[in-house]
């Protein structure tokens, strides 16, 4: 296996040989998985087990079959492996294939070919201007290439290592205390050294999304964020509130978003009017709260802040809400633009109990998840 390119060409074996056994993977799993090897130690092999599975959304009754291909196409074990076709290329371009981001999509493509024109200086990336652009200003089409980022982003947060130490097998940091403590028992001979890691763990997350009117531009990709969260993590709770409280964790389909759109503005009550920020906070705290939040879960809620309701509630809701989740994270689309200042009094009423405010307008505000949801 030759650098990148050999780990890409050996993800694709492996995704056609999870088809051929009739595990569904599609081109959009491999492009998370793709994603996902970028932030796994692939020297760690229950890294890389876990980190794979969860990229490719492998159902429950699969995993058998996926663990006996995982031992075949990532530990080295003999196997009859069938083929899979490359991707045919033109003569005057065979270099070797990796990932390219062409403006639309993720793709499989020489390394050597021509870039497409696209009248701006050497070194232009589409990707990257795509994820500072605010989602108020998307066109149709991006709009389609900026939910395949979020998802992207979904998995990253799904395989983010937990700063918690756990012993493993294998490769790792040198444990000296338990090596030491190994030792004892034979005469002070180290006769193997004692290794741990840092544990691959699903964040606990509540996600709470304010549909009120005037968050409408921001409605679809946010959701879209939301599905994708739930479609590679198993610990998350979704609730969609503006004058009422829904949970609306089991009425998406992480992989049809406008569908579900629509359902949830059709069962949402009050879909895109007016908000009481205060009122859902107090009925999510007293009807969810003992059961779904614990110090190991975080608590994300995505609002503007402007709140027609009693900030004295709001503020009692906060309070109860900071004194049992591990953190509260509130982003805010407003706070992309630099002129904006939280002076709404549901805000001011929130803020002293939020461990990290942010903003939502773009893709680079939600990667600044990445810092806090472990």
């Amino acid at each position: 296996m030759d650098g990148a390119h050999g780990v890409v060409e050996q993800l694709a074996d492996f995704s056609g040989a999870m088809r051929a056994h009739g595990i569904r993977v599609g081109l959009g799993d491999e492009i998370d998985a793709a994603a996902a090897l970028t932030h796994l130690d692939l020297l760690d092999r229950h890294e890389l087990h876990r980190g794979l599975r969860i990229a490719f959304k492998v159902p429950p009754d699969a995993w058998a079959t996926f663990d006996r291909l995982f031992d075949e196409y990532w530990d080295g074990k003999a196997a009859s492996r069938r083929a899979v076709p490359r991707p045919a290329m033109p003569r005057d371009h065979r270099g070797p294939l990796q990932w390219q981001w062409d403006g639309e999509r993720v793709r499989l493509a020489a390394a050597d070919a021509p870039e497409r024109p696209s009248g701006d200086v050497p070194g232009y990336s589409p990707e990257a201007v795509l994820r500072r652009k605010p989602f108020d200003q998307l066109s149709a089409g991006e709009m389609a290439a900026m939910e395949r980022l979020l998802a992207r982003l979904a998995v990253r947060l799904a395989t983010r290592k937990s700063r918690r130490l756990i012993p493993i097998r294998g490769r790792g940091a040198v444990d000296l205390r338990r090596s030491f403590r190994s030792a004892l028992g034979t005469d002070g001979e180290f006769l193997r050294l004692a290794r741990r890691t840092r544990a691959l763990e699903e964040p606990g997350l509540v996600v709470l999304y304010d549909t009120s009117g005037s968050m409408d531009s921001y409605t679809r990709l946010l959701l879209a964020f939301a599905f994708a969260l739930r479609r590679v993590i198993q610990r998350v709770e979704i609730f969609a509130f503006n004058t009422t409280l829904v949970r609306v964790t089991r009425m998406v389909a992480p992989a049809a978003i406008a569908p579900s759109l629509e359902r949830l503005a059709a069962g949402v009550p009050d879909w895109s009017g007016g908000t009481r920020i205060g009122a859902c906070l107090a009925e999510f705290a007293s009807e969810y709260g003992r059961t779904m939040i614990n110090r190991n879960t975080t608590v994300v809620l995505v609002s503007d802040g402007l709140d027609h309701g009693d900030t004295e509630l709001l503020a009692r809701a906060m309070h109860e809400l900071r004194g049992r989740a591990a953190r509260i994270i509130w982003l805010n689309p407003l706070l992309g633009d630099p002129r904006y200042r939280p002076e709404a009094a549901g805000m001011r009423a929130a803020l002293p109990f939020v461990d990290h405010f942010g903003p939502a307008h773009n893709l680079e505000s939600l990667e600044g998840l990445l810092r806090f949801v472990t």
